[in-house]
């Protein structure tokens, strides 16, 4: 299994994780782990999901949700684990 790390950041609305988990359903991606916090306002929100049952390769999904992020005026990063653990390793 290929984890995927979905990052979210941004003044907090309503909607933001319902448009999410919306996009990542219809997309055969399943929610392995999640995490999410406002502070002062900000939202702050961590994914780990499982896509190998998605149909749309990794690029896409990243694209996609970068998408999802800008109607909703945060930030959506998807990235590999892997990548994830090189560039967050001390």
């Amino acid at each position: 299994m290929k984890k995927t790390i979905i990052t979210v950041l941004g003044k907090d609305r309503v909607g933001i994780i319902a448009k999410v988990c919306v996009y990542l359903s219809q997309n055969n991606i399943n929610i392995l782990d999640i995490a999410q916090t406002i502070v002062d306002g900000y939202f702050n929100m961590m994914m780990v999901v499982d896509a190998t049952q998605s149909e749309k390769d990794h690029n896409t999904i990243a694209e996609e949700l970068a998408g999802i992020g800008e109607e909703l005026h945060v930030q959506i990063k998807a990235q590999q684990e892997e990548i994830f653990d090189m560039m967050h390793r001390i």
